[in-house]
């Protein structure tokens, strides 16, 4: 619990810091960057390290790309003779509903919940699958919307250069090593700055200003995204296939986390809806703090 109200007090800092003027649109920017080449990557050669390497790790990795290739087919394909519904719109609902924020707010809320232990859980789910689904997929769905094209090099270094995705392999290839007590404790620190900075980064980013005009798109996103998409998961994950171990819970938990910062930036930079990409980002993550302890709920009970 006092994980949680740190993560719901850092929010609430974040908001009111932007609303009062006391730091300007570049905040967020700055948050963003420490978060990346900092407090991931710690987390990421700390927990990377203890992960057994084995089909265990397929179901986490996986999750992500299922929700995107969902939400492919549901915003591309089947919505896409809605009034309104344009490429623009369709892809900027792929970009934020498709892609959870298994980062910045699903490992703080996985510290909440379920403990630091299944941190690495998390970070799998958001490495291997939320990044890269955004990475390479969700980059070329961006520039077919904005008419830019990207090549093949400069996908290959994002997809390759991203700081956490280099610690992960570091905390992998490192594990026939026993870490010092002294390198454990700076990555634990290092790794703590994770929750309230994400936090106060969503917070700062978030804006409430374009609800109401784009009031149909954001049920249809928000709906997929909290509730839809996880339920899917849910089913197919502890059902179909079974997985009912602490690991599989917690991915599926992870399949409900609101819509994705960096997913609704991609958007808004490459000029695919940005005010509704704020919108998703704006009412999403907010109302992911109600729906959250909802899905913890079912999956430690049920």
């Amino acid at each position: 619990m006092d994980n949680f109200l740190l993560l719901i007090v850092c929010f609430l800092l974040g908001i009111g810091l932007r609303l009062g003027g006391a730091v300007d649109e570049k905040a967020p920017a700055a948050i963003n960057a420490v978060i990346i080449h900092m407090s991931l990557p710690a987390l990421a050669i700390l927990y990377a390290h203890d992960l057994p390497v084995g089909p265990e790790l397929i179901l986490p990795a996986a999750m992500a790309w299922i929700v995107f290739g969902l939400g492919c087919l549901l915003f591309l394909v089947l919505l896409r003779r809605l009034p309104g519904m344009d490429r623009k719109t369709r892809v900027c609902l792929v970009l934020t509903a498709g892609l959870g924020n298994t980062s910045f707010v699903g490992l703080p809320m996985i510290e909440a919940f379920f403990g630091p232990e299944y941190l690495g859980v998390g970070m799998l789910c958001d490495t291997a699958g939320t990044f890269m689904a955004l990475a390479v997929p969700g980059i070329i769905l961006a520039a077919w919307a904005s008419g830019e094209r990207v090549g093949a090099g400069t996908l290959a270094r994002r997809v390759l250069l991203f700081p956490p995705l280099v610690s992960i392999v570091v905390g992998f290839a490192l594990q026939p090593v026993d870490y010092p007590g002294w390198f454990v404790s700076v990555l634990q620190r290092m790794g703590g700055t994770l929750s309230p900075l994400a936090l106060l980064s969503v917070g700062l980013t978030l804006r409430f200003g374009a609800i109401r005009s784009h009031a149909r798109d954001l049920l249809l996103g928000i709906g997929f995204k909290l509730v839809l998409a996880p339920l899917v998961i849910y089913a197919l994950y502890l059902h179909v296939l079974g997985a009912t171990d602490m690991a599989a819970r917690v991915t599926v938990f992870e399949s409900a986390m609101g819509p994705m910062v960096t997913g609704g930036i991609i958007a808004m930079a490459y000029g695919t809806r940005p005010s509704l990409a704020a919108a998703m980002l704006g009412v999403g993550i907010p109302l992911s703090f109600l729906t959250l302890p909802v899905w913890h709920r079912l999956l430690t009970v049920f």
